[in-house]
């Protein structure tokens, strides 16, 4: 009888463990892109503000805020709608913070371009169009926020 219990306790034991193991291993590194809009302006100075979306493929989205400033040789206006795929996320809300950039570029009337940059193990590839006039080289910071 208590060889019994013992056994039946022991199946019930793993089944419980089993169910606790399998969410551990669903969950691992999730595809997150950001739809996004910026507009901005540099004379040595770079600054551009604007907003986006975030969506996940766990279903996880978010509405954020963004923000570049930076300098160095570059002059400037310009808007940009895009495309962003971030790599190195587990979470939607590791999207958040401030992203190291840099780059030269130079665009006249409308323009197509691309950049990467990182945040410790998170990188964020962006791709867009736009419209206005840039011409320089640049460096400094992206920030998404809430």
């Amino acid at each position: 009888m208590h060889i019994a219990r013992i056994l039946v306790f022991a199946a019930l034991f793993a089944g419980v463990a089993l169910v606790h193991a399998a969410p551990a291993r669903a969950a691992g590194e999730i595809s997150c892109r950001m739809r996004f809009e910026m507009h901005g302006w540099s004379a040595f100075y770079k600054t551009s503000k604007g907003s986006g979306t975030v969506t996940c493929s766990n279903g996880q989205h978010m509405a954020v805020h963004l923000r570049s400033k930076g300098g160095g040789l570059t002059f400037g206006k310009s808007s940009i709608e895009g495309v962003g795929k971030f790599s190195g996320i587990f979470s939607i809300n590791e999207i958040l913070g401030t992203y190291v950039t840099g780059g030269a570029h130079a665009g006249a009337v409308r323009s197509a371009g691309g950049t990467v940059m990182t945040k410790g193990n998170v990188s964020l590839a962006l791709s867009g169009t736009g419209k206005g006039w840039d011409l320089g080289i640049d460096f400094g910071k992206f920030v998404i926020s809430r």
